[in-house]
Parts: structure tokens; sequence; C-alpha cells
């Protein structure tokens, strides 16, 4: 099973600035402050790298691991027969001393293709940032393709939840 795009690695998780979209995605970037000093700092950007941002939101990740690169996961949300599941593999993760993150692309199956990014970064005042990053189109084929105008209110939802979930 393959991702379901070729633009792999464009949302950039190491780099403190992203450039221009690939063409046919939409980009979405926003960096908000959530907390400050370093233990702050320990725990979130641990935290991140173990899929809290998405876990923290209401979605199931699994294997139940670090995000490794190269590794398939499977995300999913919903209640009983309402599960929505969502292959993705990790396709970069970054591990600095002040910059921790990981982004993962979809795969095939996937209500939607592209790529979202999740990083922490500590600036040198101690103040710790998320940055949410993302590029998205409908998917290429299946039973999503028609639902992607509402797929899109869906993220904007997750987003705002995404924003706030490791604040301090």
């Amino acid at each position: 099973m393959g991702l379901t795009y070729s633009e792999v690695g464009d949302t950039r998780p190491a780099d403190p600035q992203w450039g221009e979209p690939p063409s046919g995605f939409r980009q979405y970037s926003r960096t908000v402050a959530i907390g400050h000093g370093r233990e702050f700092w320990d725990r979130v950007s641990a935290e991140v790298l173990h899929w809290g941002v998405k876990r923290r939101s209401g979605f199931r990740v699994r294997p139940d691991t670090e995000a490794a690169e190269g590794m398939d996961y499977r995300i999913s949300a919903g209640f009983g027969p309402m599960m929505v599941h969502e292959p993705v593999r990790v396709v970069q993760v970054v591990d600095l001393p002040n910059r921790r993150g990981f982004a993962y692309g979809t795969l095939h199956g996937h209500p939607v293709s592209g790529e979202e990014a999740f990083i922490v970064h500590l600036d040198p005042d101690g103040t710790v940032y998320l940055t949410l990053r993302s590029l998205t189109r409908a998917a290429p084929s299946g039973r999503w393709r028609a639902g992607f105008p509402i797929l899109l209110l869906a993220q904007l939802f997750y987003r705002r939840r995404y924003l706030r979930v490791l604040a301090n």
C-alpha cells in the first residue's frame, strides 16, 4: 500500500520556514504559543512524538508507538459503526534539541490525500510553540472523494482542537 501523493516530505517539519505548496494542494500552517519553560518543553516534545496531538484530540493510533519514519499507522475516530480509519505512513521525524515533531502521509484508503505535520519548538526565551502544517487534496479515488468538501469542514474542527490540546 503506497502513499497517495508524490510530494513526500513537503511539510518540512525540520525547517522553521515553509515555502510554496506543490500544485493542486490546499496548504495550511499555523503556529501558536502553548507554554513556557524547559520542563514544559520536555513533556510536550516527548508527547508530540507519541502522537499526543492526535490522541488528545480524540483519535486512536495503532500501533501505540512513538512516530517512526517509514512506519505505517492506523488512525481512527468516531463511535461504533461511524468509525473512520485513516491509514498513514510517517514520512519524516525531527528530533533536535529545540525542535521535535513528525510528518505523516496518507495511504490508499485514507479519506483525503496529502501530508500533515505536528512540530513543537522551543525559543531562546523559553516559549514553547506548536506548529501545524498540512497539504490536502481530494483522495485519488474511493468513496471519500465525493465528500471532500465535508471532510474539509471536519479538518477545520480538528485543527482548532489540535492547537489547544497541549496548551499549558
